[in-house]
């Protein structure tokens, strides 16, 4: 037998994300990209769909020079439409941006294939599950139009990695249609497992006793978690993010992953040298206290404690209501020396930045008392339906003159233009002294590893990937100390979660600054373990997986 492990020659990968930048997807692709270009120069290829058609796609610099006679081959023979550039983050690794309109005619018989050879059950299906079958199914004809126009062959070793359920279609399309090529599927989070967790449901103490397809369809969800779990059980190798997430696979989907590909991340977006990152963090923190003292007329010095928390608006599932809860018990906190800020980054349903906050930032001398409402620094929609609101009105938290403890909702996406702050989330969170991400379904968590690449200590929990992850590098319970605290979270154990945090956060406040400095070195230390350089190791395994598991079919059809 040979053991040397079998490497690819030629990486096809598909997300939903590519060049579009929608979540954490984005973010494992974007960064991953550079390191494999490195090994595999041009060979390494990310399709993704083209939503670009009208108007200019900023992640993506199109060529209409590279791989020309494939595209105009495939165009006329393959009846496939895409366009070819370069995805514009490190590395600048080929990007293919599939037209995939054409095949929604096809729709039917797409779903019809899909029963018919891996029992796909289409019947069910609403929302944004057609538009994801049919741009799979048009991934997949791409990527047997490129095989079968280079007249590769097995020994080309070329491997194919869907992400999620929105692209597993495709992996079943060229494992039936490419034998040759080996496939691999990676679920990021199953659709059931977060319907069941985003649904209130018990998730993690009743796992045992839930059956995957039974609670699909209870949830509305069991179409997508057809075509999940089928790609589960039939490509040559399964993958996913956490243990954690494991766990969730092998009760709801029916098998266990081959290989566990933990998120790393690279830290080109780090400030460096140290000078340039220590202006950074003066900056973020400049800007920080001086919309919070505008928007609620006071004066925050410099020896204020940031505390910030940010991510999507899953009330829930990111924890952004335990982290609320914590912060109002703050409040009551004796023992507690300084003052602290605590600022809530997440996008929610917003109008405009609020046009009297914009105009007292304007002034240059101070504003006296505070704004209406000094609590949130944009307009939303419909308030009285926004649940941060709605709970510190609960909880009386109304960032009152006595209060040593302030809250401030920032609902909108910082990507620099948004009227207020003006600055990115990064240049904002670098400014933070801690970090607060309680997630209660959290497959990964990339909130944490930047906080940490920013020398940020952070509070997560044992629920997010990321945090048991962090206690794995320690063998035990990770502490602020070790640059991350990682809380147990349950099922049911809301409040304890809620304690720890104030707790936590007063432990901080109460640390010297030469203990504040250890806590900062050893977040960057916790970053370091996380990048891109030691994670990739666990790909080559699976690589090595779908390209034996490859062979075997191969064989078993020959």
């Amino acid at each position: 037998m040979n053991n040397k492990k079998l490497t690819p020659s030629y990486i096809f990968e598909t997300s939903w994300e590519v060049c579009n930048k929608v979540g954490g997807i984005y973010t494992v692709l974007s960064t991953r990209a550079k390191t494999l270009q490195d090994k595999l120069r041009d060979k390494v290829f990310f399709v993704g769909p083209d939503f670009w058609l009208e108007k200019k796609n900023p992640l993506f610099k199109e060529s209409k020079t590279l791989m020309k006679n494939w595209r105009q081959f495939a165009l006329e023979n393959d009846n496939v439409s895409f366009r070819v550039g370069r995805w514009q983050v490190p590395g600048e690794p080929i990007a293919i941006l599939v037209d995939f309109r054409p095949y929604f005619s096809e729709t039917n018989s797409i779903f019809g294939w899909a029963w018919e050879n891996f029992g796909v059950n289409s019947l069910h299906a609403y929302g944004d599950y057609n538009d994801s079958l049919v741009f799979s199914w048009a991934a997949g004809k791409v990527i047997e139009s490129y095989f079968r126009f280079h007249n590769l062959t097995e020994k080309d070793n070329v491997v194919f990695q869907a992400h999620e359920w929105q692209t597993c279609l495709a992996a079943l399309y060229v494992q039936k249609q490419v034998p040759e090529i080996a496939t691999i599927f990676t679920t990021h989070a199953t659709t059931t497992g977060r319907s069941i967790a985003g649904n209130g449901k018990p998730l993690y103490d009743y796992l045992f006793a839930y059956n995957g397809d039974q609670m699909s369809q209870e949830l509305g969800v069991e179409a997508k978690h057809s075509v999940e779990k089928n790609a589960a059980l039939a490509v040559d190798c399964f993958t996913t993010v956490s243990d954690i997430t494991d766990r969730e696979c092998k009760q709801l989907l029916g098998r266990q992953s081959d290989v566990v590909l933990m998120n790393g991340f690279e830290d080109g977006f780090v400030p460096s040298p140290q000078a340039a990152f220590a202006e950074a963090r003066k900056s973020a923190r400049r800007a920080m206290l001086k919309v919070a003292n505008t928007l609620m007329g006071t004066d925050l010095k410099d020896d204020t404690i940031i505390v910030a928390t940010g991510g999507r608006y899953e009330y829930k599932n990111k924890g952004i209501d335990v982290f609320v809860d914590a912060i109002n018990r703050l409040r009551f906190e004796e023992e507690l020396q300084k003052p602290v800020l605590a600022f809530i980054f997440v996008p929610a349903w917003m109008r405009e930045a609020r046009g009297d906050l914009k105009q007292a930032l304007k002034q240059t001398t101070k504003t006296r008392g505070a704004l209406q409402n000094p609590r949130i620094t944009h307009e939303l929609n419909e308030p009285w339906n926004d649940r941060v609101l709605g709970q510190m009105d609960w909880l009386n938290m109304h960032n009152a003159e006595e209060d040593n403890v302030k809250l401030i909702f920032v609902p909108c996406y910082l990507d620099g233009q948004d009227g207020i702050f003006n600055k990115q989330y990064y240049d904002l969170i670098i400014g933070a002294d801690i970090t607060v991400f309680p997630s209660y379904y959290e497959p990964w968590g990339y909130t944490p590893t930047e906080s940490v690449a920013f020398h940020v200590p952070c509070i997560t929990t044992d629920l997010a990937g990321f945090g048991l992850w962090a206690n794995g590098l320690k063998g035990g319970p990770s502490e602020l100390t070790d640059g991350v605290k990682t809380i147990h979270r349950s099922d049911y154990n809301f409040t304890e979660v809620s304690e720890e945090i104030a707790a936590t956060i007063l432990q901080f406040s109460q640390m010297s600054a030469a203990q504040v400095k250890a806590a900062r070195a050893a977040a960057g230390k916790v970053a370091e373990k996380a990048l891109w350089k030691h994670f990739i190791t666990y790909y080559y395994e699976a690589y090595d997986i779908a390209l034996r598991k490859r062979d075997e079919r191969l064989r078993k059809l020959n």
